[in-house]
């Protein structure tokens, strides 16, 4: 899903991601997963037990749904965008979910930008190289929408844009 920018729609992109699609689990395999693991640790915490074992169960039971709290929020929109790129005219940023760090190029800092099928490297002046992924992106459309922003940025701020054959 696509959202326009948050101060002014025409000078700000901001394109939700799919986490879910990179995972090495599918998010209905890790909720599944999860919720077993919920069943059985209630199972054996609530069940009669001599109180000694009953605490490591509650404990047991407690980082199940913390686990399945974090399932949730990395995997679904329910507490807002958790994944996402941004293109502003002043930085371009990729955060890949909740409990990750935001990954932040400066527009003016950039040297040059390669433009792939699923891909933008960013080549900042000190060469320092960002990747943003682009196979997370859900549409198509959305893809191009970044892609077309960054080459516009390009134009503004005299910064090199490359882009492989398709």
């Amino acid at each position: 899903m696509a959202a326009s920018g948050s101060s002014s729609a025409r000078s700000s992109l901001f394109i939700q991601l799919s986490p879910s699609r990179s995972a090495k689990l599918s998010f209905t395999i890790q909720l599944m997963l999860t919720l077993l693991w919920v069943v059985w640790a209630a199972m054996l915490a609530f069940s009669d037990r001599s109180t000694g074992e009953s605490v490591l169960f509650y404990a047991f039971f407690g980082l199940a749904i913390a686990f399945l709290v974090y399932v949730i929020l990395q995997n679904t929109s329910i507490f807002g965008f958790q994944s996402y790129i941004e293109v502003t005219p002043e930085y371009i940023v990729r955060k890949n979910g909740v409990f990750r760090p935001k990954f932040v190029v400066a527009i003016p800092d950039i040297k040059a930008v390669h433009i792939s099928p699923l891909a933008l490297r960013v080549t900042e002046n000190n060469d320092n190289q960002t990747y943003f992924d682009l196979k997370q992106v859900r549409k198509r459309k959305d893809k191009e929408k970044i892609k077309s922003k960054v080459r516009d940025l390009a134009t503004q701020h005299g910064f090199e844009v490359t882009e492989a054959s398709k």
